[in-house]
């Protein structure tokens, strides 16, 4: 079995991952889930693809501890994070979180507190390459 928190250089499937998060419990009643993908364009520049580099062991710590607390805050049943290292390309997959809980409510306030937390706490950067030349990009939530 996977794990729930995970950074990986290979991309992921959105189903599978669903597909774990509803055989943990029958009281599911929703799922969530956000999906960040590569853009094109950013900041007025043509982006042809973007490098992501993390601080691993500290990326992971947080990561582990915001699933816990988020599970604490919103009665989760189950979360998962997933996000990506190294070069994508435009329209590839860069980062996914989902949850499950009994109602919509606390599995949609869940998924949008991970990932704000995550572009917050979790020490991952973002090198977008162009056509006129890398660009680290500051974070923002």
């Amino acid at each position: 079995m996977r794990a729930s928190v995970r950074i990986q250089h290979e991309d992921f499937s959105q189903d599978e991952e669903i597909a774990r998060l509803k055989t943990r419990s029958q009281r599911t009643g929703a799922v969530a889930s956000f999906l960040g993908c590569a853009r094109d364009f950013s900041e007025g520049r043509a982006v042809s693809e973007i490098n992501f580099d993390a601080y691993a062991d500290m990326a992971l710590a947080e990561m582990t501890v915001m699933r816990e607390q988020a599970i604490a805050m919103f009665t989760l049943i189950d979360a998962s994070i997933v996000h990506r290292l190294g070069t994508v390309k435009s329209g590839d997959n860069i980062v996914f979180i989902a949850t499950s809980a009994e109602h919509r409510a606390e599995a949609l306030e869940g998924c949008q507190w991970l990932i704000d937390e995550l572009k917050r706490r979790v020490p991952i950067w973002k090198k977008e390459i162009t056509p006129d030349g890398d660009f680290w990009v500051v974070p923002h939530a």
